[in-house]
């Protein structure tokens, strides 16, 4: 494993504002997060000293909501935007049937990079039982099947908002009612095409996949059953305020729309 230099991860306020990239302080939020959530929460995986958590909500059953963020280190208005989601809905997880990574690559967001601590992607390795990372995942989502999920994302070379819904209801428009939520913050990207799949104002859909290798977090989870999964992704060079506050909102129109079902 490479070396780990904290004083180079952990950021000084006069490098990144409002302490996005400080580990041990987003972790912080999400320990008190668990607690007036009656959460319960347990560790699953250590990277270059840090943890990385896994939140059950007081009534989970076996098909949960799915929610996580940070799956990439560089996509910190992500993380940050289901932190102050949560922190904003402690009534709502203490009644909820979730589950949350709130923080997947804890390595990866102190080191501001994609990979993890040795450049690896872990949204690429989903399929890849292997890799220690992933094999703890599985582990703690033995005996879940959740019945929707909701991964966060941020992009590079976004043009605005955009979602990629996996839907085994062809009737239902989940991201387009999300996104709607969400645009008067930051516009849609209405590009036709999107990372090279055809897009409908911001919104990717498929009913049915194509033979993958290196599955990201949201295919593997639709594989293994769940009936709906959303990949959103703010721009990650806009503001890192409204980028969050998008978030916020994303995560904000699934929960109303998974209770009304």
């Amino acid at each position: 494993m490479a070396d780990f230099d904290r004083e180079r991860a952990l950021p000084s306020e006069g490098v990144w504002r409002h302490r996005a990239h400080d580990v041990a302080h987003v972790l912080r939020r999400w320990r008190a997060v668990a607690r007036a959530g009656r959460m319960a929460w347990s560790v699953i995986y250590e990277t270059a000293g840090f943890p990385v958590y896994f939140l059950r909500s007081q009534g989970v059953g076996e098909r949960p909501l799915y929610l996580s963020a940070g799956v990439h280190g560089d996509e910190a208005g992500a993380v940050l935007g289901l932190l102050e989601w949560a922190e904003r809905s402690v009534d709502y997880l203490r009644r909820a049937d979730v589950v949350v990574f709130p923080l997947f690559n804890p390595a990866g967001l102190a080191l501001n990079t994609r990979g993890d601590l040795e450049g690896v992607d872990l949204n690429r390795l989903f399929d890849s039982p292997s890799h220690p990372h992933i094999a703890a995942w599985r582990r703690a989502m033995a005996g879940y099947v959740p019945r929707a999920a909701v991964c966060l994302h941020e992009d590079y070379d976004a043009q605005g908002l955009y979602g990629y819904e996996l839907n085994r209801d062809g009737g239902l428009h989940v991201a387009e009612r999300c996104l709607a939520r969400a645009e008067g913050l930051l516009p849609r990207d209405l590009r036709s095409r999107i990372e090279g799949r055809a897009a409908r104002r911001g919104v990717i859909r498929r009913r049915r996949l194509p033979m993958w290798e290196h599955l990201p977090e949201a295919v593997a989870l639709y594989q293994a059953g769940t009936d709906c999964t959303l990949t959103f992704e703010t721009p990650s060079e806009g503001c890192l305020q409204a980028r969050s506050r998008a978030q916020v909102c994303l995560v904000e129109a699934v929960c109303e729309w998974d209770q009304e079902g």
